[in-house]
C-alpha cells in the first residue's frame, strides 16, 4: 500500500487513538493530571487527522483550517500536560495562541493562503513544542530516562516546524494544502506519524518513572506524618553513621510521648493523630538538613545526626519537650501532663548496628520514664546523666 496522504492520515490517526487510548487507561490507574492532558492532545490529534481527510472531498474549511487548528490545540494540550508534570505556571498569554490562529480566518483563499496558513499553524505549534521542551530541562537534578527522551522529542519536533515554517517564505516553493501537494506536506506527514509514536513512548516512560518513585517514597514513609519508617531509617542510616569520628560526635535520640493513651481515650484517635502530626512538624522545624528522623511506631520516635555535641543534644530536647508540653496542653486538657520523655546517646565512632544504637537509647529512655517523665535522659560521651537532666 503505498504512502500517500490519505494513507499517512490514517496511520496517525490510528496511532493518535491508541496513544490517547492507552494515557486514559493510565490515568484511570493513578490520576495523574498530565497524563489526563497528555491522553487528550492525542485524542485531538486523531480528530484533526480524520477531519484532514474531508478536505480530498471538497470541505476545505473543515479540512484544513479546523483540522490544523485542532493541530495546534493538540500541542498546546501537551504543553499544559508538560507544566503540570514540572510543576510549572504558565502565563495567561499563552491563550493568545488560539487568537491568532483564528485571525486566519480574515485570509483568502489561493496559494498565498496556503503559504500563510503554513507559517502560522507550523510557528504556533513550534512555539507550544519548544516551550514544553524547554520546560523539562534538568533544573540541576536529573532526569528520567523518559523525561530526557521526551525532552528530546518534543525539542526536535519544534525545530522540524521552525524549519517547515521557514519553507513558506521561500519564493517558489509548491504548498497547495487543497490537494496535500508540495514536498514540505509530505515531509510533514511522514514527521508527524513518526513524532506521534515517539512523543507517546516518552511520556509514557516518563510518567511510569515518576510512579515509580512515587511508590518507592510511599514504601519509605510513615502514612500519617510522612516521615521515614523504621525499614527507611536502616537503609538510610549506615552513610550518616559512617561520617561519625571523634571530632564529628553522633547522637541517637528517642522520642515518646507520655500519657499519650489519656488523649486517644478522651479525645478519639483523630486527635491522637493530630498531635503525633504535630510532633512530627515540630522535629522537622528543629534539625538540620542531614539529620534522620523516623517514626518507630505508635507514639515513638527516632533522630539520627552526626556532629553533634552534649550541648546541642541537650539544648534540642529541652526546646522539643517545651514546645510539645505547651501545645499539648492548650489544645487537649487531660488529668495527667501530655510530655515527652526523651533518651538520648552520644557516640564517637560507627556503632555495630542501628539496632544496637537504639538499644541504648531506649535504656536512656526508660531512665527517663522512671525518673519520673518529661524529662531528657543522655547517656554515652562526656558528662553524666544525671548532670545533664533538666525537669
Amino acid at each position: 500500500m503505498p504512502l500517500d496522504p490519505p494513507t499517512l492520515l490514517t496511520l496517525s490517526i490510528a496511532l493518535a487513538a491508541a496513544a490517547a487510548l492507552y494515557l486514559a487507561i493510565e490515568w484511570r490507574s493513578i490520576r495523574e493530571p498530565s497524563l489526563l492532558l497528555w491522553s487528550a492532545g492525542f485524542a485531538t490529534i486523531s480528530v484533526g487527522s480524520t477531519l484532514a481527510l474531508l478536505r480530498v472531498s471538497g470541505y476545505l474549511l473543515i479540512g484544513i483550517w479546523f483540522a490544523n487548528g485542532l493541530l495546534v490545540t493538540a500541542h498546546f494540550l501537551f504543553l499544559l500536560g508538560v507544566a503540570r508534570f514540572t510543576q510549572t505556571q504558565l502565563s495567561r498569554a499563552w491563550y493568545l495562541i488560539f487568537v491568532a490562529w483564528f485571525a486566519m480566518l480574515s485570509l483568502s483563499d489561493g496559494e498565498m493562503w496556503s503559504k500563510a496558513m503554513l507559517l502560522v499553524n507550523s510557528l504556533l505549534v513550534a512555539l507550544s513544542t519548544l516551550r514544553a521542551s524547554f520546560l523539562l530541562r534538568p533544573h540541576g537534578k536529573s532526569l528520567s530516562v523518559g523525561a530526557v527522551q521526551l525532552r528530546y522529542v518534543l525539542l526536535a519536533h519544534g525545530i522540524f516546524y521552525v524549519a517547515k515554517a521557514l519553507t513558506a517564505v521561500i519564493p517558489g516553493t509548491l504548498i497547495d494544502l487543497t490537494a496535500f501537494r508540495g514536498e514540505i506536506i509530505q515531509i510533514s506527514l511522514v514527521e508527524g506519524a513518526m513524532a506521534i509514536m515517539l512523543i507517546a513512548l516518552s511520556m509514557t516512560g516518563t510518567e511510569r518513572y515518576r510512579r515509580e518513585k512515587q511508590i518507592a517514597r510511599l514504601a519509605e514513609r510513615d502514612p500519617l506524618t510522612a516521615l521515614y519508617n523504621r525499614r527507611a531509617l536502616e537503609l538510610r542510616a549506615p552513610r550518616l553513621l559512617e561520617k561519625v569520628s571523634s571530632t564529628r560526635p553522633g547522637a541517637l535520640l528517642l522520642i515518646d510521648i507520655d500519657n499519650f493513651k489519656l488523649v486517644n481515650d478522651l479525645y478519639g484517635h483523630a486527635a491522637g493523630d493530630r498531635l503525633l502530626v504535630a510532633l512530627s512538624e515540630m522535629i522537622r522545624s528543629l534539625l538540620p538538613e542531614e539529620a534522620l528522623v523516623a517514626r518507630l511506631g505508635g507514639d515513638e520516635f527516632v533522630i539520627l545526626l552526626n556532629n553533634a555535641s552534649t550541648e546541642r543534644i541537650v539544648e534540642l530536647g529541652n526546646t522539643l519537650r517545651d514546645r510539645f508540653r505547651t501545645t499539648s496542653s492548650q489544645t487537649f486538657a487531660t488529668p495527667d501532663a501530655v510530655t515527652l520523655s526523651i533518651g538520648a546517646t552520644l557516640f564517637d565512632k560507627p556503632p555495630v548496628s542501628l539496632t544496637a544504637l537504639i538499644e541504648q537509647g531506649d535504656a536512656a529512655l526508660y531512665e527517663s520514664k522512671r525518673g519520673g517523665r518529661d524529662s531528657l535522659r543522655l547517656t554515652g560521651l562526656l558528662l553524666p546523666v544525671e548532670s545533664l537532666n533538666r525537669d
